[in-house]
């Protein structure tokens, strides 16, 4: 047995993740620090033995239904990646395409798209108090199928943004700090900047700093929300990340300057999102269908934006940081003054300066997605690691 895999088995050996076997991932502090990380370790060694050569897939056929509701390039591709890599084939969900537009009920949709498949990976995070609902009617519309003799098998439901979360984005975020830093442990004590940052459009969504705050705060780190006055997230989310911080030894705070929040940071996040009460609002007007008030909406939310153009993570704002060194993090992609935008979230010298760091932290999603998925369809995940390296087959030629 390989030194460096028998540690990854050995690692999962010491932990509880028994109730992730057969369930869904929704969002990260509904999960316990053993199943978290389970799916570090986990996704740790199926990159690994991807890079040794080894054929990972656990499936010999079967297939993963995405469905975004939302545009995507890293999270799509980031989930047929690690479909694949399992051996599943991927069938996107088109609702344009679908009978939907006729009237086809979510629980039929579900149903009908999951006869053959062992996971549904979701992406609709744009209207507040709608996404991680869909995605939970949906959950309970496959396990009533499975239940009622209708699928063979229960798909798992893997959250790829909604609302209120994004965990394969957060849970990479936090593996490429973990390899960065040397290890989950050394997370501990050092300082994140969640900050706001400008940008010329409206109505990001707020699940990546929600997502941060919810996550980060759980392995002893000092997390800092920044924003503007107005620029709030979920009251819920930041009772999470208090909790999480008491918990854990860290702590969180919430500051109206970015300056304060870059100040001896380790870790910076710039990034913008739009106001929850706005993206409350936005989403009643949707429902309404009144086109004449979002219109008015937008309007006054870019011109709300255009008050903090200086919210961006410039040279100096980043001197700020631990050393003038921190490590500078985002989920892409971003706003970069005078390359996508004349005014935006980074200067293009810090963007440019970071750019292969940023595509490594990318490159940790798909292989979290493929843990996730690896740990709710196989019973014993150390039992499986073991028979594929003894199974021997390479995922290519020499």
């Amino acid at each position: 047995m390989d030194k460096t895999l028998q540690g990854y088995i050995d690692t999962l050996n010491k932990l509880n993740f028994k109730k992730m076997y057969n369930n869904d991932f929704f969002l990260t502090w509904e999960k316990t620090d053993d199943e978290l990380k389970a799916i570090f370790t986990v996704a740790d060694a199926l990159r690994y033995m991807r890079e040794k050569n080894i054929d990972v897939r656990i499936f010999q056929s079967g297939l993963g239904i995405s469905i975004f509701r939302d545009n995507s390039t890293r999270t799509r591709f980031s989930f047929a990646s690690a479909c694949n890599l399992l051996g599943l084939a991927v069938q996107d969900l088109d609702e344009k395409k679908s009978q939907i537009a006729h009237g086809e009920t979510v629980r039929e949709t579900a149903n009908m798209v999951s006869f053959m498949a062992d996971v549904i990976g979701i992406r609709d995070d744009m209207y507040i108090g709608k996404g991680n609902a869909y995605m939970h009617t949906v959950s309970e519309s496959v396990q009533e199928g499975f239940r009622d003799g209708i699928l063979e098998q229960r798909p798992t439901l893997v959250n790829l943004q909604c609302d209120i979360d994004h965990p394969t984005q957060v849970m990479a975020d936090t593996a490429y700090l973990i390899h960065l830093f040397g290890g989950l442990d050394k997370l501990k004590g050092k300082k994140v900047a969640m900050s706001w940052a400008y940008s010329p459009s409206y109505g990001k969504p707020l699940s990546v700093p929600q997502g941060v705050i919810g996550l980060m705060t759980r392995y002893g780190m000092n997390v800092v929300l920044a924003h503007p006055e107005g620029y709030e997230v979920m009251p819920e989310v930041e009772e999470v990340a208090r909790k999480n911080a008491a918990a854990s030894g860290g702590s969180f705070t919430k500051t109206n300057s970015m300056a304060e929040a870059f100040k001896d940071a380790d870790v910076v996040y710039p990034k913008s999102w739009a106001p929850f009460a706005a993206m409350e609002k936005r989403t009643n007007l949707y429902g309404a269908g009144d086109f004449a008030g979002i219109d008015a909406l937008e309007k006054e939310l870019l011109a709300q934006n255009a008050n903090h153009k200086d919210w961006c993570c410039t040279e100096d704002m980043m001197k700020l940081t631990k050393n003038g060194k921190a490590a500078y993090l985002h989920c892409l992609p971003a706003d970069i003054n005078d390359v996508s935008c004349k005014d935006g979230e980074v200067a293009a010298s810090v963007f440019d300066r970071y750019r292969d760091e940023l595509y490594k932290e990318a490159s940790y999603k798909p292989y979290i997605i493929s843990a996730m998925i690896f740990l709710a369809k196989i019973q014993d995940p150390a039992k499986a690691l073991k028979m594929l390296e003894e199974r021997g087959i390479n995922r290519k030629f020499a």
